[in-house]
């Protein structure tokens, strides 16, 4: 397998969700992926301080993203893709919520596609699509695909656990689906949720916000295997791994793997 990354985060998935959303690739995912379903995010549980920490491998109290206002750091941390793009790598990311931008810094990632997810119907699998369009073209290094749906149409707009919310989970994990079957071959693939929910918000350290699914395929993870402890910091060391570059000395967490 080739030393390439997919990482696709979806907002707002909470184990339970996935576990209920009634798509036939959750079974799928758990046969086929080392994976667990209590995974930590970190606190405050909220989309922009949470994907901070995905990028950058460190809590909010250390990058000062605590809400979905950006600010700039006051001690910057070098994150994945100014990592990646300093190594020569082509970054590339897909994005329906415009903040997420944020979380990447000038110049770092080669291609961007965003898509306003209220300005159409289903635009987690328009942003899929032009994913696996560039990846039919060019097959960049690191490749992310953020789907904000199910956290804003369906845990925001109808509550956590709805009828839509699940909806929206499923179509999410079609997604998954749809990029596992093209990419699966050639890609490390890394599926996250970022925080979870309960009634029509998050934020909270409670349980049902705080704790999520997450996912590994590729190079160093065996099938079917039920990982323990790991948290949403443990995200950019095992990107750097899998792509053969050094981590930053500051990243909290440390690289995954099931497979010795």
């Amino acid at each position: 397998m080739k030393n390439k990354v997919i990482l696709i985060s979806i907002d707002g998935m909470r184990p339970d969700g996935f576990l209920q959303c009634g798509h036939p690739f959750v079974e799928q995912m758990m046969q086929k992926f080392s994976y667990t379903l209590t995974g930590s995010s970190v606190m405050p549980s909220v989309t922009l301080p949470c994907h901070t920490s995905i990028f950058y491998g460190v809590p909010p109290m250390r990058h000062g993203i605590l809400t979905n206002t950006y600010v700039p750091p006051v001690r910057p941390v070098k994150g994945i893709a100014e990592v990646l793009a300093n190594a020569g790598k082509v970054n590339a990311a897909f994005y329906n919520w415009e903040t997420m931008r944020h979380v990447w810094s000038s110049e770092t990632m080669k291609y961007t596609f965003y898509l306003d997810a209220y300005s159409e119907e289903n635009t987690d699998a328009v942003l899929t699509m032009q994913m696996l369009e560039l990846l039919k073209r060019k097959e960049p290094d690191f490749l992310y695909l953020y789907m904000v749906e199910t956290d804003d149409k369906g845990g925001h707009d109808h509550g956590w656990m709805s009828k839509e919310y699940l909806a929206q989970t499923a179509n999410a994990i079609d997604c998954v689906e749809k990029v596992f079957q093209i990419a699966s071959e050639h890609y490390n693939i890394i599926v996250t949720a970022d925080h979870g929910g309960h009634d029509r918000t998050h934020g909270t350290d409670c349980a049902e916000d705080m704790t999520i699914p997450m996912f590994f395929w590729g190079d160093g993870f065996a099938q079917g295997v039920q990982m323990k402890n790991i948290s949403l910091l443990d995200i950019v060391p095992t990107v750097a791994s899998l792509m053969g570059v050094a981590p930053e000395k500051e990243w909290e967490g440390r690289a995954l793997k099931t497979v010795m």
